[in-house]
């Protein structure tokens, strides 16, 4: 999991390091020859452009480095950790819902993930199957209860 997040951001660090370093010196370049700066929509979009990528790789490289400290070794065996499969109930509307605890960069709200550093991942950190927590939302509390747990190591041992 965390090595193809690593391959994800890496392929978009090439990609804009290209971006950088070949595409936007030739536009910089073309639109330097269409004459006066100041009024050369051009120029200041190519610019504002590569202010942006500049900004976008600082932000990528810093993921990555964070990325490269995770010791796999110090997430939990038996408890909800990052890489862990939890299904859970509402207790009030009494709907099965089923989350995979992911770093933020590997979020996908469509797939059932959500960030350990959600409101709802950092109340189901560390809890076990049979545990109910109380999670405040902006729309008001809600208690779910782990009903199935599926750990990293569970799903790297399969």
């Amino acid at each position: 999991m965390i090595e193809a997040i690593k391959q994800k951001l890496q392929a978009e660090v090439e990609a804009l390091n290209h971006e950088l370093n070949v595409t936007l010196p030739a536009t910089l370049k073309t639109a330097v020859q269409l004459g006066d700066l100041k009024e050369n929509g051009d120029y200041h979009a190519a610019r504002e452009r590569q202010v942006f990528v500049q900004a976008r790789l600082s932000h990528l490289r810093n993921r990555l480095s964070k990325l490269s400290s995770i010791d796999l070794t110090k997430i939990p065996r038996g408890c909800v950790g990052l890489g862990s499969r939890v299904a859970v109930v509402d207790q009030a509307t009494k709907e099965k819902e089923t989350y995979d605890l992911v770093i933020s960069d590997a979020m996908d709200f469509e797939g059932g993930q959500i960030s350990v550093a959600s409101p709802i991942g950092r109340a189901l950190l560390d809890r076990k199957k049979g545990d109910t927590v109380t999670v405040q939302l902006p729309a008001g509390p809600r208690k779910l209860k782990i009903v199935e747990l599926r750990t990293f190591h569970e799903q790297i041992d399969e």
